[in-house]
């Protein structure tokens, strides 16, 4: 189990370091006609030219400190990657269904992500949300909003790694994802509460977590004979009711069950923004009096984006 953690948690830090790598611009230079500065690298063992722009002394500093750094975070995922196969870890090929529902995914990233801020209640628009997940910058927003919204990609980004992906979902993804979801706001992020919760819109408190029961209680969920749908919306509903981590259990029951479900090639489970105040309601009625049936009929209903043929 310690080797299953520390594999998610070397795959979760190679994906960040690859995005980043992919989002500098970097490689050796060449200036064309004394004013069009070109770049060369590799990509896959390819050699790629790409056009950067006019030439200036600003533009060209910025690539040689980005080379010298590209090659620090080519140096880690080396290491990242020497450790993995020290922990005999294997990089599988993925099922075409698998492969399919993760690019449904990717292609729908922007307005996930959109949604699951509104679901946060974060003040945003989509198009702000697609530029904070383009390049984190926008303005006339809270601080602490964007950073939410960064540590959302990174999740969604961490769960779409084919290698993430054919990983079960236990209960050492569901706890890197929390991490993901809470990084910089909690020290304890990733790890089970020790303190009492309470839920905005009820008075009804959730139980201290226990680690060994969660981990039955997911083991039960997922080797259940419902189908695969069934089985991801149970997993959404019991880690929100749950609320096993001191924050952002919402956001990482709907990641963790979506694991679930594009792993098995089928969709996406997403709450869409207009119906938030409706899945609210819902919640507040299954934690208070466990009526499940009503919550499992919206989520059927009108938060299933199934992939068309």
């Amino acid at each position: 189990m310690k080797d299953h953690i520390k594999v998610l948690e070397l795959l979760s830090i190679k994906q960040f370091l690859t995005v980043e790598l992919s989002e500098i611009i970097f490689g050796s230079i060449e200036i064309r006609d004394d004013k069009y500065i070109y770049v060369h690298y590799k990509n896959d063992g390819l050699t790629i030219t790409k056009y950067i722009g006019e030439y200036s002394e600003e533009l060209y500093n910025l690539i040689m400190v980005n080379n010298s750094k590209a090659k620090d975070i080519k140096k880690e995922i080396r290491r990242i990657e020497k450790e993995l196969h020290n922990l005999n870890f294997i990089d599988h090929e993925l099922p075409k269904e698998v492969a399919i529902s993760i690019d449904f995914a990717k292609s729908n990233l922007s307005q996930t992500i959109y949604q699951q801020a509104i679901l946060e209640g974060i003040s945003t628009t989509l198009p702000d949300t697609e530029n904070i997940i383009e390049d984190g910058i926008v303005k006339n927003m809270a601080v602490n909003d964007i950073a939410k919204i960064i540590n959302l990609k990174h999740a969604w980004e961490f769960i779409l790694n084919k290698n993430v992906i054919t990983s079960p979902s236990d209960y050492s993804v569901l706890r890197t994802i929390n991490k993901l979801v809470e990084e910089g706001f909690y020290y304890s992020a990733g790890n089970l509460r020790s303190t009492p919760v309470k839920i905005g819109g009820t008075k009804w408190l959730p139980d201290i977590p226990i680690e060994s029961l969660i981990k039955e209680d997911i083991d039960n969920i997922i080797n259940s004979n419902k189908n695969n749908l069934d089985i991801a919306i149970e997993l959404l509903l019991y880690v929100t009711k749950k609320q096993m981590f001191i924050d952002g259990n919402k956001r990482t029951s709907v990641i963790f069950a979506n694991h679930y479900l594009i792993s098995k090639g089928e969709g996406l489970l997403i709450i869409p923004d207009k119906m938030v105040d409706k899945y609210k309601k819902l919640l507040i009625n299954y934690y208070e009096n466990n009526k499940k049936k009503e919550i499992i009929e919206f989520l059927k209903k009108d938060c299933y984006l199934k992939i068309k043929n």
